[in-house]
This record gives C-alpha cells, sequence and structure tokens, in this order.
C-alpha cells in the first residue's frame, strides 16, 4: 500500500496527540494515506487505559519539580516515559471497518489487532538487528526485550495503541535509544515490578543518532507493512 512516513522531531505529547487524532480522520476517510509519525518527546510520563497512579513513584507534583510532564491517555497499557533519546512512532493505519450488528447496531471495527502488535514487535527487533544487538519477545508482555551484559533481561521498547471507532490506529511504540536512566526511576514501567531498562547506549557507544534510528525503524516498519517506496521525510506544513 502507500503509506507516508514523516519525521516530527521534538514535539510535545498533547500535540503530537492531537496530530494523531486529525490525521486519524483523514485516513479513515481517504484524504491522506497511511502514515507513521517518527519523533521525540520532552520528558513525560503517560499513562494507558491500563495505568494505575501508584506506579508513578514520585507521584505528580514530584515528577513536574523534575521538569517532567503527567498525561493520561488513551492508548492501552500502563505508566511508561518518553523523553529525548527515544524513537517514538505512531502508526495512523486503517486496520479494520465498521459494520452493524445484528440488530444494525454501531459494532467496533473487526482486526486481527494482537498480529497488528506482534507485527510492531517484529519491526523493533529488526531494527535492533540493524544495529548489531538481539531483541526478542517475553510470553505475555507486549513489547520488545534484551538482554544486557550482565545477562538480565531488560525492556527497550514499550508499545500502546489504541484503534478507534473507524478501525484506525494511534499511539504505538518507543523504542529507547540513549534515554535519561534516572527518570525511569520515578515509575514502575508498563507496572512490571523487578525488570530493568535498556538503551541502544548500553550495547554501543557512542550511540546512533536518534534520527538514524528512526531511518531504520521507517525501513523495517515499510518491509513489515508493504509500505511502497515509503522513506521518512520531513513534515510537510499543516502537519504539526
Amino acid at each position: 500500500m502507500q503509506c507516508r512516513c514523516y519525521w516530527l522531531g521534538e514535539v510535545p505529547y498533547t500535540s503530537a496527540w492531537a496530530i494523531q487524532r486529525r490525521l486519524a480522520r483523514q485516513v479513515a476517510s481517504g484524504a491522506h494515506p497511511p502514515t507513521l509519525l517518527l519523533l521525540t518527546h520532552p520528558p513525560t510520563f503517560t499513562f494507558g487505559r491500563q495505568g494505575k497512579l501508584a506506579h508513578l513513584l514520585w507521584g505528580e507534583e514530584g515528577a513536574r519539580q523534575r521538569g517532567i510532564k503527567v498525561v493520561w491517555s488513551d492508548r492501552g497499557g500502563d505508566v511508561t516515559y518518553h523523553g529525548p533519546g527515544q524513537v517514538v512512532g505512531y502508526p495512523i493505519l486503517p486496520l479494520g471497518k465498521p459494520a452493524p450488528d445484528a440488530q444494525g447496531r454501531p459494532r467496533l471495527p473487526q482486526g486481527d489487532y494482537v498480529g497488528y502488535l506482534r507485527r510492531l514487535e517484529d519491526v523493533l527487533i529488526r531494527v535492533l538487528e540493524v544495529f548489531g544487538v538481539r531483541g526478542f519477545r517475553m510470553e505475555g508482555m507486549t513489547g520488545v526485550w534484551v538482554r544486557l551484559p550482565s545477562e538480565e533481561p531488560a525492556k527497550i521498547a514499550a508499545i500502546g495503541v489504541r484503534v478507534d471507532a473507524r478501525g484506525v490506529s494511534q499511539h504505538g511504540f518507543a523504542l529507547n535509544v540513549a534515554t535519561a536512566r534516572e527518570h525511569w526511576d520515578g515509575i514502575i514501567g508498563c507496572g512490571l515490578k523487578g525488570y530493568a531498562v535498556a538503551n541502544l547506549a548500553d550495547f554501543l557507544q557512542p550511540p546512533p543518532a536518534v534520527e538514524t534510528v528512526a531511518n531504520a525503524v521507517a525501513e523495517a516498519f515499510a518491509a513489515a507493512f508493504d509500505c511502497e517506496g515509503m522513506r521518512c521525510e520531513p513534515a510537510p506544513d499543516g502537519i504539526i
């Protein structure tokens, strides 16, 4: 299929969320092709629909005192961190079509949403391979993991998505390149106690530039989702 990929640079989380909603409406109507947004965020803790405030160890005021915004969103999952040194990807893709139920009432679109999560994991595992790092899945957990030099498993990429009533995906994934390690101390990431967080910087010194990793993400995504000739371009006027 024909797709677009836009590199947005650093965008506040709530601004990127508004961009997603606007693009999702356009993709659903056919006014814009399916799109992958790649960007970074300023320091932000975000909660998904399964989020628990107890997993914000610093509390909302403590996070703000450290310069980290707190946002409650409509994606899946619990709490995670976004910040500089991370590639965030928001695929705006049509995954299913709404259809009436037996009584003619609107019904949520039907689609292979679990399969969609697995394909996103495949994309991120391919990206890690480009940089010589082996990523893998952990049974029963969404996201991508690596083994640190100590052999300890650590999460390097988180995934949390939403599919709207029109069957279009929003939100997506975050791949850690060289995030601030101390900021992760403020949360129980994804609600998983006792698991470490990893960056590409744990394996590569110096770590690759975020833009370099973003280009690798675009290539792997295009291959996984059959996006013909897709390249990551600067965001056109009107997107941001």
